[in-house]
């Protein structure tokens, strides 16, 4: 039985694959560009220029990013048994959702949903092969 845990957040997702007693890491970047948006006033005085900050133009390609991320990260636990998500921050939500609307196979795999700060390399490890064992 091949079980695979991810962790995930927007700079990149730590997949653990589980088969019998034998652990594999393996690091998925996420390539989401980091959009710092400037704008507002350009001068000192009232009234003065105002720079116009197109929010929707970098949410629209981050929305891209993200689902391109996602699709990245599906390749590589198609093949599981199980699947369990880890993750910080939305970003893990985000992943849920995308699953459900797009890839509707994988959702029955889908296990449970947690929420976790970062995490060494063998912290992780050991959480998934612990959460596996347990359940």
């Amino acid at each position: 039985m091949k079980n695979v845990g991810i962790w995930l957040d927007k700079e990149k997702a730590l997949i653990v694959t589980v088969k019998g007693d034998k652990e594999t890491l393996q690091s998925v970047p996420s390539n989401i560009e980091n959009f710092h948006v400037h704008g507002g006033s350009g001068s000192r005085f009232k009234g003065g220029p105002q720079d116009v900050v197109q929010d929707s133009k970098y949410l629209e390609r981050e929305k891209h990013q993200l689902k391109q991320y996602f699709k990245t990260i599906v390749n590589h636990v198609n093949s599981a048994d199980a699947l369990v998500v880890f993750g910080p921050a939305e970003t893990k939500d985000k992943f849920i959702k995308e699953v459900q609307q797009n890839y509707k196979p994988l959702t029955a795999k889908i296990k449970e949903v947690k929420k976790t700060d970062s995490m060494t390399d063998n912290q992780l490890k050991a959480l998934v092969r612990d959460y596996f064992m347990s359940n």
